[in-house]
């Protein structure tokens, strides 16, 4: 998914602020859910948290910059998915996020459907 950095994303000086990161990788991956018209943001059957994160700034991006977000599933556990997110500008590696989204439902993680894990076996 690609991405305009806008002022609203910049610090005083221009530079992408270091937790708007972490948004453009939520975004790619709701976008990708999105796209496929999944059911899974629904609380009330089961929805995903992001339970770790693992960040490596890399280079910044600036205002006015267009990146693109790539999004890997490293692992697919019971309850759990493992993912890696890049985030590149131009063809250079700006940004990478390693991270555990939880299954859960009532706040408690619970074993996936196999739909749900055939989905993201599919879509990422």
């Amino acid at each position: 998914m690609k991405i305009r950095i806008y002022y609203e994303d910049t610090d005083a000086g221009g530079v992408v602020y270091h937790s708007n990161y972490l948004k453009f990788c939520e975004r790619a991956r709701s976008e990708v859910l999105f796209s496929k018209n999944a059911q899974i943001f629904d609380a009330s059957t089961g929805h995903f948290f992001l339970t770790s994160v693992n960040c490596k700034f890399i280079k910044p991006a600036k205002l006015g910059d267009i990146v693109e977000v790539k999004t890997k599933i490293m692992e697919i556990k019971t309850a759990s998915i493992e993912i890696l997110q890049e985030i590149y500008k131009d063809e250079h590696k700006i940004f990478r996020m390693n991270g555990t989204l939880a299954y859960v439902r009532e706040g408690k993680p619970v074993k996936m459907d196999l739909e749900i894990k055939k989905l993201f076996e599919e879509l990422f």
